[in-house]
């Protein structure tokens, strides 16, 4: 069996993914896949932290349009995170995984206050972390709390699961001649202003010399052949 590229990773999960093709809440099927493809990674041993959005319950720009004030429509969407990290930890506890909900915003019924030196603990004890509550700010995106989290709990990258292939120098469901870049600078990245994540999050990342992977997570095979050591997604470094 090959070795694992990485021993510690960090997944980034848009809350979008768990909805599937239903578009809003959550779709089973999506869910045990998803649990699936992070189970067969965790029996690799590698130590994996995990971060979910919230665009399959709440947006809080969509807040926003509808007349709900920023501040309170970013602390309704780090609350709908807090529901999908619980949605995440039954699908895996379901696949034999030891997981543990860690939230940025106490609600200490469904998870524990998040500590880094606990989050290390939990890691090296072979737990997936799930990071809810994104950074328990308002003004921040889930892309900057995994940024953070990656950085607090020295991840060896961020790999980012989407439903396209990687990142491309154009939108791929508009644009049929968009290209797909294999590896990318971070200077770039920023420069251009390619959508790979937030501003703030990509800038943490190049501070902190961390890489990012974009894949494609809605292929099953996809996230265990990267971890595996396979070229697969576009490499932000």
């Amino acid at each position: 069996m090959t070795d694992p590229r990485y021993r510690r990773i960090l997944l980034k999960l848009s809350g979008e993914i768990l909805a599937g093709d239903v578009g809003f809440g959550y779709d089973p099927p999506t869910i045990k896949s998803l649990a699936k493809q992070i189970k067969a990674v965790y029996d690799l041993g590698v130590q994996i932290g995990l971060v979910v959005g919230a665009g399959n319950i709440f947006r809080g720009s969509a807040g926003i349009d509808n007349g709900i004030e920023r501040v309170t429509g970013d602390y309704m969407g780090m609350t709908a995170t807090v529901m999908n990290a619980v949605a995440l930890q039954s699908a895996l506890e379901h696949q034999g995984c030891d997981t543990r909900v860690m939230s940025a915003l106490e609600i200490t019924q469904l998870g524990e206050p998040y500590i880094r030196r606990r989050a290390l603990r939990h890691l090296e004890k072979n737990r997936i972390a799930i990071f809810a509550g994104g950074t328990g700010n308002p003004y921040f995106t889930t892309d900057t709390a995994a940024a953070l989290r990656a950085i607090e709990i020295n991840a060896e990258v961020i790999i980012k699961g989407t439903k396209v292939n990687g990142v491309y120098d154009k939108d791929p469901e508009k644009e049929a001649s968009a290209r797909l870049y294999d590896r990318l600078s971070f200077k770039k990245v920023i420069e251009n202003e390619l959508r790979v994540m937030d501003l703030t999050a990509v800038t943490l990342c190049k501070e902190n010399n961390l890489p990012i992977v974009v894949l494609n997570i809605k292929n099953d095979e996809n996230l265990q052949g990267f971890i595996r050591g396979k070229n697969i997604g576009t490499t932000i470094s």
